[in-house]
C-alpha cells in the first residue's frame, strides 16, 4: 500500500476510546432501573447521529447535553441539567486504546504526517490529544469547520488547512457511517478499524480492514 503523505484519523472509538453510553448509564444511576440497556444505547447513538446530521451546527457540548435529555425523556426518565454537564466533564478524561500510541509512534518515526477530523470542539480534544501522549500535527473539528461528519464540507475543510489533495491523505476511522461512507464518495483511501467486528458494505469500497491499528504500520510497509 502506498504510504501518504498524511493520514488523517477519527478520534473517538479509533484513537480514544468512547464509553459514552456507558458513562450516561452510569450517570443516569438507579433510575435506568428495569431499562434495556442494550437498547438505550443504540437509541441514544442514533439520535446524536441524527441530532449532528439535520439542522444547523450546534456545539458538541451542547448536542451531548440535548441528546441525553431527549433519550432520557423518551425513556420516561428523569433528567436533571447536571447530568449533561456529567457527560460533557467526562468526555476530556477518555485515553488512548492501547495499540494507538505505538502504532502512532512507528508512523511519526516513518515520516508521515498525522492528523485527526473529529466531530468534538476545540476545547474538549485538547484533552483527548493529549491524553493520546503522542504530537498530533493538526486538529480538524466540528466546531472550527461548522459541521459535522459524514458531511463533506468537514472533508473539504481538513484538506485546505492540511494544504493538499486527496491522493495525499488516508483516512483511518471505525465510523463507517460518518467517516467510510463520506471518504468514498470524496476519492479518499480509506482503512476501517473494525474494532467492534460489526459488518462492512462492499458498495463504499474497496477499501482495507483491521481490527485495530497496531495493524496499520505493517500495511503501510513501517
Amino acid at each position: 500500500m502506498k504510504r501518504p503523505v498524511w493520514i488523517t484519523f477519527d478520534c473517538y472509538d479509533t484513537l480514544v476510546e468512547c464509553p459514552i453510553s456507558e458513562v450516561s448509564l452510569d450517570i443516569i444511576g438507579a433510575r435506568a432501573e428495569g431499562v434495556d440497556r442494550e437498547r438505550f444505547m443504540a437509541d441514544f447513538d442514533t439520535l446524536r447521529y441524527e441530532t449532528t446530521t439535520h439542522g444547523p451546527y450546534r456545539p458538541y457540548r451542547d448536542v451531548l447535553r440535548d441528546t441525553l435529555r431527549q433519550i432520557m425523556e423518551r425513556y420516561r426518565l428523569p433528567y436533571r441539567d447536571e447530568d449533561g454537564d456529567a457527560l460533557v466533564a467526562a468526555v476530556p478524561t477518555w485515553g488512548p486504546f492501547p495499540d494507538v500510541p505505538p502504532a502512532l509512534e512507528r508512523l511519526r518515526e516513518a515520516g508521515v504526517k498525522l492528523a485527526i477530523i473529529t466531530n468534538s470542539e476545540d476545547a474538549l480534544m485538547s484533552r483527548n490529544v493529549a491524553n493520546i501522549g503522542v504530537p498530533i500535527d493538526c486538529v480538524v473539528t466540528a466546531e472550527q469547520a461548522r459541521t459535522y461528519k459524514p458531511s463533506p464540507v468537514i472533508f473539504a475543510y481538513a484538506l485546505d488547512q492540511l494544504g493538499c489533495e486527496p491522493a495525499d491523505v488516508l483516512h483511518v476511522a471505525q465510523g463507517f457511517e460518518y467517516d467510510i461512507v463520506p471518504a468514498h464518495a470524496l476519492g479518499w483511501e480509506r482503512v476501517w478499524i473494525n474494532r467492534y467486528g460489526k459488518t462492512g458494505n462492499p458498495a463504499y469500497g474497496p477499501y482495507h480492514e483491521l481490527p485495530d491499528l497496531s495493524g496499520l504500520p505493517g500495511l503501510l510497509g513501517v
